[in-house]
């Protein structure tokens, strides 16, 4: 059994976050009003205006006191309120690190209304969750262990899922887009599991001419039809042909069967592709992903489980505490890979701890707002939707998100959130970003750097993180284009970024 302590829950006007006022002021020598001309004839190039950009740079020091100031290096309508995409998430991850601390650990509770005799557990399991957002099958199979060691081999009762630490507006089922299958738009769940994504693997068979297809997370009652046909294609475009539905079978009446069945055509040049679905509602996937993992790690039921929404009774009592990973690995995830709902479910559990549940965005705004006061910053344009940058309202200006950065390097956690910015050429969203220019610098000692966020939706691209330039300085620089062409904006922000990798506004030669 694992213990740690419970939530402590505190009322907004006496929160106690942050390490005081620590905002230093941003000092404004030798400011640059104008666009390189290089960045401004790409723009123009990709018909994209240059009021519909915004860029901040600003330059880091040390100082004596090991606290960092700054000064700006560029401005372009730097203080107008842009819409961020997915660069929202570092407001978002840094003022979770900060207040929570990057060892904060998530719970998931399971309680029961049955005994324990011989082996089998007679009762129901009940599941309440707190929002751990990654609740994976690795996690989950140590669950399992945890119920195990308690002595239960068999469970002769159901599930019932106890959400209530959520409000029930945050888990609908809400899209921008109307994708409502993909992935990155799953919606909050205090009991998520695998992101309540069936990720399905596909490629052609190295003994065989026909298509391998497997799956995880592991469902109980899930079986794959395959109809799929090897066409001699290359591998682009690939999903444009292939047809996938997901149906429930009549099965014993006690459980869902399903078959996910595959058909149309797949490029035979393929090695090997991820094809990701949003399927199945949310206690479905639990249900049959909880009696998967139980029967992977060699328990049975009595016969399989049915799983519905549910709250904990009083008369029930608790069989264990599971904890999740630590919020210092989660950040990991939602920058460098963007993750959505991860980000969307740190918001709310700042919401759960310091002002209790149901948590609500509305709440995490308030105490993201409280730490920005609390750190001396100002954001007058700041605009709170989910905390993910999913949305068409989040708003905020280039320069305040560089003060954020700014507050990073002197907080205690600013280590951990700077190494989780994506690298470019290296890894995340990043991954395969400015890698010809890097190049440039492999005889370097030090080699400069770009650790950058990304954000995208449609008509907004999005840039914010570190530069260390290839003669050590370090810059934050934040770069937002709201317009229909933003899509075109990559080559303008690749450029702006190898701008300062070589030293911007003030080249030296590199030792």
């Amino acid at each position: 059994m694992r213990h740690f302590l419970s939530f402590r829950h505190f009322a907004i006007a006496i929160l106690t976050i942050g390490a005081g006022l620590i905002a230093l002021p941003v000092k404004a020598n030798d400011v640059s009003k104008s666009i390189p001309k290089a960045i401004a004839n790409t723009l123009e190039r990709n018909q994209i205006p240059k009021d519909s950009v915004s860029i901040s740079v600003i330059e880091i020091e040390p100082s004596q006191d090991r606290k960092y100031s700054a000064k700006t290096v560029l401005e372009w309508r730097a203080t107008e309120a842009m819409n961020p995409a997915s660069t929202m998430k570092l407001l978002t991850t840094l003022s979770g690190l900060d207040i929570l601390g990057p060892k904060y650990r998530w719970h998931t509770n399971i309680y029961t209304d049955g005994l324990i005799r011989q082996g089998t557990l007679k009762g129901n399991l009940y599941l309440q969750g707190t929002g751990d957002p990654k609740l994976i099958p690795e996690e989950l199979a140590k669950l399992m262990k945890d119920l195990q060691d308690l002595g239960i081999q068999k469970i002769d009762g159901n599930l019932f899922f106890d959400r209530s630490a959520y409000s029930p507006s945050v888990m609908e089922h809400n899209t921008i887009d109307g994708e409502s299958l993909r992935a990155y738009n799953v919606p909050p769940d205090p009991l998520l599991y695998a992101f309540r994504t069936l990720s399905f693997q596909l490629g052609k068979s190295r003994t065989a001419d026909f298509i391998d297809i497997t799956y995880t997370p592991s469902l109980s009652g899930l079986k794959i039809d395959n109809q799929m046909q090897l066409v001699d294609r290359s591998c682009d475009n690939w999903k444009s042909n292939i047809q996938f539905n997901l149906d429930p079978e009549s099965g014993n009446g006690t459980s869902q069967l399903l078959t996910a069945k595959f058909s149309g055509a797949f490029p035979n040049n393929c090695k090997g592709v991820n094809y990701n679905v949003v399927a199945l509602d949310a206690n479905t996937f639990l249900t049959q992903g909880f009696a998967a993992a139980w029967e992977l790690a060699g328990g049975t039921w009595v016969q399989p489980p049915i799983g519905k929404s549910g709250t904990v009774p009083l008369a029930a009592r608790l069989l264990l505490q599971f904890e999740g990973i630590t919020l210092g690995d989660d950040v990991q995830d939602i920058n460098k890979y963007s993750n959505n709902v991860m980000a969307r479910q740190l918001l709310l559990t700042l919401a759960l701890e310091k002002m209790g549940k149901p948590a609500t965005t509305a709440n995490g705004d308030l105490v993201i707002q409280s730490w920005l006061k609390q750190n001396g910053l100002n954001f007058p344009s700041l605009v709170i939707e989910n905390g993910s940058g999913l949305s068409r309202n989040e708003a905020i200006s280039a320069s305040n998100m560089n003060q954020l950065l700014l507050t990073a390097r002197n907080l205690p956690a600013g280590d951990i959130f700077y190494n989780s910015l994506p690298i470019a050429g290296t890894d995340g969203t990043m991954r395969n970003r400015l890698m010809t220019q890097l190049r440039k610098f492999l005889h370097l000692k030090k080699k400069p750097e770009a650790r950058i966020k990304t954000g995208s939706l449609a008509d907004v691209r999005a840039i914010s993180g570190y530069v260390l330039s290839k003669s050590g300085k370090m810059y934050a620089v934040t770069s937002f284009i709201n317009h229909p062409n933003a899509w075109r904006g990559l080559e303008a922000h690749d450029q702006l970024l190898t701008w300062l990798l070589e030293d911007g506004p003030e080249p030296k030669q590199a030792r």
